[in-house]
């Protein structure tokens, strides 16, 4: 394999990877459009098609101020998505003032093993003009020999006024296949936004 020394040049200028192949691309599964939403669900198109998967959100506006955005699983043949997790949780932030700034392991939002929901965002405001949008990366979700590995890199607009970026990472500590997700806020709708469904092929 040839190395690739890339300069300062826009990464769009970049047609090729020496002689790296199988890089993958994503494939289109679903989409669902929140409207006053409790939760939104997916719980077809995950299966052993793809190694991985990811979930985008695009302008997930909460109902309620300063919501947590979060998510669980169901194993297949399982309901309630309660599926045990151990999760981390850290996040950066700096206010719209120029006042102050942090970054910092949000350990009152990590799981260990736990049922309930992991959080993937810090409190996203429901202003006009907040919102968040992300990923959530879901690795070999139908294998029955490992756990299920996830991570996720999600933007918002806190109630607050300052822009938060919040890493979460963990694993659904089961070997059986997991088939369905949901997203929803700790408390209150979806009000609206979107989020796709992609497999990496």
């Amino acid at each position: 394999m040839s190395l690739i020394k890339l300069n300062d040049r826009a990464v769009k200028d970049v047609t090729q990877f020496g002689s790296i192949s199988s890089l993958g691309s994503l494939v289109h599964i679903s989409t669902a459009t929140a409207s006053s939403s409790a939760s939104i669900e997916f719980t077809s198109g995950i299966d052993s098609t793809y190694k991985e998967y990811v979930f985008y959100f695009v302008n997930i506006h909460p109902a309620t101020d300063g919501q947590d955005f979060q998510f669980q699983g169901n194993a297949s043949g399982g309901s309630g998505f309660n599926e045990t997790m151990t999760t981390t949780h850290f996040l950066a932030q700096h206010d719209e003032a120029d006042t102050y700034t942090s970054l910092e392991y949000s350990g009152s939002r990590d799981l260990a093993q736990s049922t309930n929901f992991a959080t993937l965002s810090a409190g996203v405001g429901n202003e006009n003009n907040q919102s968040l949008s992300g990923y959530l990366h879901l690795f070999n979700p139908s294998s029955t020999t490992f756990v299920k590995h996830f991570i996720s890199n999600v933007q918002i607009s806190q109630a607050s006024d300052y822009s938060v970026n919040s890493y979460s990472a963990g694993y659904f500590n089961t070997t059986s296949a997991i088939d369905e997700i949901q997203f929803k806020m700790a408390s209150g709708n979806i009000d609206a936004g979107q989020i796709l469904l992609f497999g990496v092929n």
